[in-house]
């Protein structure tokens, strides 16, 4: 019996020993403006990527991924399963948190902070990514 739990323990920390995700991902990083290039005056900004037209593999969905925007709209190390691992390759729809000024008026358009409505789309296939945001 105790074979037998050693075994089933061996065999569970083998199997957690893989990445967990069946897709694959590229490392991405960008910078996030206005139409005409300046940058957006809110600290403490995140954006939320979520894939477009990628089917489940193994029964699993990429994950959204996440990152911060430094003071200058620079972004990098976005996350989707593991620190800094990037985005699945494709298109994604962005959307943006945090974007107020310090008395809590909105610094980018409302459509472009949640993924249901933003028009904002990004594609792994233009790195570094420009995400350009028309002002309220």
């Amino acid at each position: 019996m105790l074979k037998q739990v050693v075994m089933l323990s061996l065999f569970a920390m083998l199997v957690g020993c893989g990445d967990g995700t069946p897709f694959q991902y590229i490392p991405v990083e960008g910078q996030l403006t206005y139409e005409d290039g300046s940058t957006i005056p809110a600290g403490g900004m995140r954006l939320q990527f979520v894939t477009l037209d990628v089917k489940p593999k193994k029964g699993a969905f990429p994950r959204p991924a996440t990152t911060g925007v430094g003071s200058q709209g620079r972004f990098e190390n976005v996350t989707s399963y593991k620190y800094g691992d990037g985005l699945v390759p494709g298109k994604h729809k962005v959307a943006i948190f945090y974007a107020t000024d310090k008395k809590g008026n909105l610094l980018v358009p409302k459509e472009c902070t949640h993924v249901s409505t933003t028009p904002l789309i990004v594609d792994t296939a233009s790195l570094p990514l420009e995400i350009k945001v028309p002002k309220p």
